[in-house]
């Protein structure tokens, strides 16, 4: 049985020069034509110490733009489309890639402001990196949908466009090692795919992040004046955050983190930042909060 159809079977196999895809579906037309909607992305837990690695891969997280490609075009995690110029999605398949659209390690704006632009800058566009971590309509657990992967990015021949690598996870004292020379070397953390999991749209507990802080999305709900030498310019930020014990929402203010810039032009009350932290205070509070970056609203 394949979930292709002969048209879809025959364009893919032509494109992508492999035989052996049957396990991957086209995207519906209707599916891809609805750009609005969110896509349905399958989203990393925290890692926990129960969490058993030794039946999972480990990668390097790479800190850049989740870019999901939904068979016509790319898509942000907020469902937004993105501009990328025709040259670099020239021949991709028909059937979804989900991916970091990256720049580097520690180049994390250059790629932010690549990806917004409308009109698509090829010397910027050049400068990044389609990481591919996954299939997504891949019916086989991740070990399988990863020898695929590889196969669909080396028929495609574009240096641009690269399949994470993925490692047997090492035990407890490996992984804490191995986290700190990503970190050391300037990468963000790991991410750990149990080699059974289920490309299941939504959070799951079996693919989870490692990193040597904690981040989360929070909506701005207010500036605070500085005072002193930030007289003139925002304090901090008051911000609403939803990840408290049952879901309870949590107001605290944000001002670690903001450069003199951020200070300058804050973001717009409403918008949505990304913070780290380090655990929770006994109120349920984000503690050493810092701001890192603004955000799209958070995928539930």
């Amino acid at each position: 049985m394949t979930p292709f159809d002969p048209h879809h079977r025959r364009v893919c196999l032509q494109c992508l020069g492999v035989a052996a895809l049957s396990t991957l579906l086209p995207i519906p037309d209707a599916v891809a034509a609805d750009l609005g909607r969110l896509p349905p992305l399958m989203l990393a837990g925290e890692y926990h110490p129960d969490f058993p690695a030794d039946r999972a891969r480990v990668s390097e997280k790479y800190d850049g733009v989740r870019g999901y490609w939904d068979g016509q075009r790319l898509r942000t995690r907020g469902g937004n489309p993105i501009a990328a110029p025709p040259w670099f999605t020239a021949g991709w398949p028909s059937h979804a890639l989900d991916g970091e659209l990256w720049a580097g390690r520690g180049r994390f704006a250059e790629a932010v402001s690549t990806v917004r632009q409308q009109l698509p800058d090829d010397t910027a566009w050049a400068a990044l990196r389609y990481m591919v971590f996954d299939l997504p309509s891949h019916r086989g657990g991740f070990v399988e949908r990863y020898a695929d992967l590889q196969a669909v990015v080396r028929a495609l021949g574009q240096p641009w466009v690269q399949a994470v690598e993925q490692a047997r996870a090492p035990g407890t004292d490996g992984l804490a090692a191995l986290l700190e020379r990503t970190v050391a070397g300037g990468g963000e953390g790991l991410m750990l795919q149990l080699d059974s999991a289920l490309y299941v749209p939504g959070r799951s507990k079996e693919i989870v992040k490692l990193k040597p802080f904690q981040d989360a999305e929070a909506r701005v709900v207010a500036h605070v004046p500085g005072q002193g030498r930030l007289a003139g310019s925002t304090g901090a930020l008051w911000v609403e955050w939803s990840g408290g014990e049952a879901g309870k929402a949590q107001r605290f203010k944000l001002g670690s983190g903001l450069s003199d810039a951020d200070r300058r032009a804050p973001p717009a009350v409403g918008a949505w930042v990304t913070f780290r932290f380090r655990g929770l205070t006994a109120q349920g509070v984000p503690r050493f909060a810092s701001y890192l970056r603004p955000a799209e609203a958070p995928v539930p």
